[in-house]
C-alpha cells in the first residue's frame, strides 16, 4: 500500500442482511454484496431471529468472498477488518462477530467492533458529496428513529428519539394491518405514488417535541381498519398508504429541521433504510431547499444495512491505533448512556 491508505474488509450482520465489503483508504468502496433474507421472512410478515441467524451461517463466508473477488483482492491483502458489533438481533450480530474474529486471527490483523448506528451516519462519506463537522444526522429504519448532533468522528449527541415504534417498524405493521406484502416501507412507498396524501389525515404526534412516537398513527389505521370491518379496495388503498406515509414524512421532516434551527445547523444528512422512501427524499429536498439548508441522502443502497458504511467506521478507528480484543461481545442494545456521552463508537 502506499502511504497511510488501508484496506479494510467491513462486516455486517445485525438483522437480515449478510453483507460484506472492502472499502479503501475509509472512503473509495472497491466491492458492497449483500445477500438478502427478504423472501425467506416475507412469509411470516417480519424477522424472524432464530431462522436470520441460521441463514447468515450458511451465507457469510461465500459473501466475504465474493467481496473479495470483486474488490479483486485476496484475503493476504486486507490489513484491518470491521464488524457490526450492535445494536441488532444477537444472534445475527455474533455470526459476523465470530467470522471477523476467525478472519483476523487467521491473518494476524486487528479488527474493530462497530456501532451499527454510526456506520448509517458515516455511508455518506463513501458519496461524491460529503457534509462537514458539525451536522445533524436522521437515522431513520426498521428499529432505529433517532436525531444527532455530530460534532465529528465518533462524538455524537442524541438530541431527539422515539419513544415507542421506530417509522420503519410504523411502516411494517400498517403494511400488515392492510394486509399489502412485506416489507411495508417498500410496499406503502409504492402504492402512495398512486394516491392523494391530503385525502385521508392521520395524526401527527408529540408536535411540541424532539422526540418521536409512531404508535398513535398506528392505532389510528388500526381503529380505522375495524371500523370499516371489510378490505379497502384497490381504489382506496393508495389514499390510505399516501395519507398514513405523509404523516410519518411530515413529524420526521418537521422535528430535523427543527432540530437544525435550534442548533443553528445548516447540513442534515438523512441515513438508514427509511431514507429510501422517495417521499421522504422529496419532503427533505423541499423544506431544506426553503430553509436555506442542505441535506445529503445516500443512495438507496448504502441506505439498507450495508457492510461499507461499517468498513469506513472502521477504517477510522484502525486509523487512530485502536483494535478490539478477541474476546469481544455482541451487544443487542447500544447502553443509552453511550449516547449521552455523545459516543457512539
Amino acid at each position: 500500500m502506499e502511504g497511510n491508505e488501508m484496506l479494510v474488509l467491513g462486516i455486517e450482520t445485525s438483522c437480515d442482511e449478510t453483507a460484506a465489503a472492502v472499502v479503501k483508504d475509509g472512503t473509495s468502496l472497491l466491492s458492497n454484496i449483500v445477500f438478502s433474507q427478504m423472501d425467506v421472512h416475507s412469509k411470516y410478515g417480519g424477522i424472524v431471529p432464530e431462522i436470520a441467524s441460521r441463514k447468515h451461517i450458511e451465507a457469510i463466508a461465500p459473501v466475504i468472498c465474493q467481496a473479495l473477488e470483486n474488490a479483486r483482492l485476496s484475503a493476504q491483502d486486507i490489513e484491518g477488518i470491521a464488524v457490526t458489533r450492535g445494536p441488532g438481533l444477537i444472534g445475527s450480530l455474533l455470526v459476523g462477530l465470530s467470522a471477523a474474529k476467525a478472519f483476523a486471527l487467521a491473518r494476524n490483523i486487528p479488527f474493530v467492533g462497530v456501532n451499527h448506528l454510526e456506520g448509517h451516519v458515516s455511508a455518506i462519506f463513501l458519496t461524491d458529496t460529503k457534509p462537514v463537522f458539525p451536522f445533524i444526522a436522521l437515522i431513520v429504519s426498521g428499529g432505529h428513529t433517532v436525531i444527532y448532533l455530530v460534532k465529528g468522528a465518533h462524538d455524537f449527541q442524541a438530541i431527539g428519539q422515539t419513544r415507542d415504534d421506530a417509522a420503519g417498524e410504523a411502516f411494517d405493521k400498517a403494511a400488515k394491518l392492510l394486509d399489502i406484502g412485506y416489507p411495508g416501507g417498500l410496499v406503502i412507498d409504492r402504492l402512495a405514488k398512486q394516491g392523494d396524501r391530503r385525502r385521508i389525515q392521520f395524526p401527527r404526534a408529540m408536535r411540541d417535541s424532539l422526540d418521536f412516537s409512531f404508535s398513535g398513527v398506528k392505532t389510528s389505521l388500526l381503529s380505522m381498519v375495524k371500523k370499516k370491518g371489510s378490505p379497502f379496495d384497490e381504489n382506496e388503498l393508495p389514499d390510505v398508504a399516501a395519507g398514513y406515509q405523509e404523516a410519518i414524512v411530515e413529524v420526521l421532516v418537521e422535528k430535523t429541521i427543527r432540530a437544525a434551527k435550534v442548533l443553528s445547523i445548516k447540513q442534515i444528512v438523512v441515513c438508514g433504510g427509511v431514507a429510501s422512501n422517495s417521499r421522504l427524499r422529496e419532503k427533505f429536498l423541499e423544506e431544506t431547499q426553503a430553509n436555506g439548508m442542505e441535506v445529503f441522502i445516500p443512495p438507496a443502497h448504502l441506505c439498507t444495512d450495508n457492510a461499507a458504511m461499517i468498513a469506513v467506521v472502521g477504517d477510522s478507528i484502525l486509523s487512530e491505533g485502536r483494535r478490539d480484543d478477541l474476546d469481544l461481545n455482541a451487544i443487542s442494545r447500544w447502553p443509552l448512556e453511550l449516547l449521552d456521552t455523545c459516543s457512539l463508537s
